[in-house]
């Protein structure tokens, strides 16, 4: 299921009102073709109001004219009509999980990945994070399994937003004409792919939008029925969630300027490895993500489960959530379609790295080993990470490279040591137990 989130979505809705008939579909001889959808053209005029609603042929007539225009755009045909269903937010949070317990081994390791990103601490889990993020903010999506659009209502007066559609829209067309990726290795791996899949879509939508006013008749847009802002939550957290919908359009564009529609499509055979080739385009296919291996020094106190990788737009997270960054490098010169800018010196010479979560009696921990580009590359995220312990979390330094957070959700035991290119970052309840986790002998 693909979500669209607040503040770069808008919502599809159904409305209980009337409103003036569509006009009549356009004639289409030659059947069934690029551009036409179910007798509607990509260039036709509706007569239809959305400010007071859509009744049920209307919003058939304004789904039609929108996959025409997809279709235009995309260059590939719908094989089937996408049906769009609407529901209520308060059905939204009914049906969707607000599971919020950390019973499992896989669960447990979670909780550690998002703590070592310094993203959810201990006072909460990372399932309420989450929930907290969604709950108020998605306003639509495509869910495969039903081959349907569903979208979240929020206004008393329902109406449709053109580029919510069309964005839903494109995902129903690379479910019936590309696919919709998996099998990722991992997280990061899992966040490229959704960059391809989101940043076709998101691409596509700005290309429609470009086009509204001069080329084509299209109608307003309506305010924003979201439940809320999201000044009020992890806002470092959200931007892991954002990453593919931010950096895959810039990365879709890159690819599409190289190689036309051809190109992208291949993305969808061979997609993007790491987060790290989708804020840097042309590092991709190249460049792939290193093997970093952390072999396992932990005493019988401890218990090594599966590894994992955080990957550099969720480091580039961390600093920034942890204000070891300066906040305002995250609009400063975005790339082309995209939000944000995700890159800083910080994190932008990302080779690989693994995170090995260790479950404890007496408290969890983690040994998160990462690679850099170069050395100095190497220096730049050992003195900003640092810093993040220092300053942002007020950590005491206990000895060389050993730190103590006394207070907080983040309160641990640190030990932070850098071998050329490479940066190790251990983590336990005490400091004591360092040394359980991770034997630097």
């Amino acid at each position: 299921m693909k979500l669209r989130l607040l503040a770069v979505v808008c919502c599809l809705v159904l409305a209980g009102c009337a409103a003036p008939a569509p006009a009549a579909p356009s004639p289409s001889p030659d059947g069934d073709r690029l551009g036409v959808e179910n007798g509607y053209a990509a260039t036709d005029e509706l007569a239809v109001d959305p400010s007071d609603g859509l009744n049920e042929s209307e919003l058939d007539a304004v789904v039609a004219r929108t996959m025409a225009r997809v279709e235009v755009i995309r260059g590939l045909e719908f094989r089937e009509t996408v049906p769009v269903e609407v529901i209520s937010r308060e059905e939204y949070l009914n049906g969707s999980s607000r599971d919020t317990t950390v019973d499992t081994a896989a669960e447990r390791a979670r909780e550690q990945r998002y703590e070592a990103a310094m993203l959810v601490g201990e006072d909460r889990t990372v399932g309420g994070a989450f929930a907290e993020i969604y709950g108020g903010s998605v306003l639509g999506y495509y869910s495969s399994s039903s081959d349907q659009i569903v979208i979240v209502s929020g206004n008393e007066t329902p109406t449709v937003d053109r580029t919510t559609l069309a964005h839903e829209l494109v995902h129903a067309l690379q479910d019936q004409q590309l696919s919709l990726l998996g099998g990722a290795a991992g997280p990061d791996e899992r966040m490229a792919q959704t960059g391809v899949v989101e940043g076709d879509a998101s691409y596509v939508e700005a290309r429609y939008e470009e086009r509204c006013g001069e080329q084509w008749d299209c109608i307003d847009r309506p305010a924003s029925s979201s439940a809320g802002g999201i000044a009020d939550r992890n806002l470092g957290l959200y931007l892991t969630v954002y990453a593919p919908y931010s950096e895959g359009p810039t990365f879709v564009h890159h690819t599409y300027r190289a190689g036309g529609w051809a190109a992208v499509n291949d993305l969808y055979v061979r997609p993007p490895r790491s987060s790290e080739q989708l804020i840097h385009p042309p590092d991709y296919p190249a460049d792939r993500p290193a093997s970093v291996i952390v072999p396992d020094r932990s005493t019988a106190a401890f218990e090594r489960a599966s590894p994992t990788t955080l990957g550099e737009a969720t480091l580039f997270a961390m600093l920034w959530q942890q204000r070891a960054i300066d906040r305002g490098t995250l609009s400063n010169d975005p790339g082309p379609y995209s939000a944000y800018n995700y890159s800083h010196p910080a994190t932008a010479g990302w080779g690989g790295d693994t995170l090995v979560p260790y479950f404890g009696e007496e408290g969890d921990g983690y040994v998160l080993k990462t690679r850099w580009e170069s050395e100095r590359d190497a220096r730049q995220f050992a003195r900003a990470y640092r810093g993040l312990l220092t300053e942002s979390l007020n950590a005491t330094a206990e000895g060389e490279g050993v730190y103590r957070v006394s207070e907080g959700s983040f309160a641990d035991a640190f030990r932070v040591t850098r071998e050329g290119r490479t940066v190790r970052i251990v983590n336990a309840p005490t400091f004591d137990a360092l040394d359980e986790v991770h034997d630097p002998a």
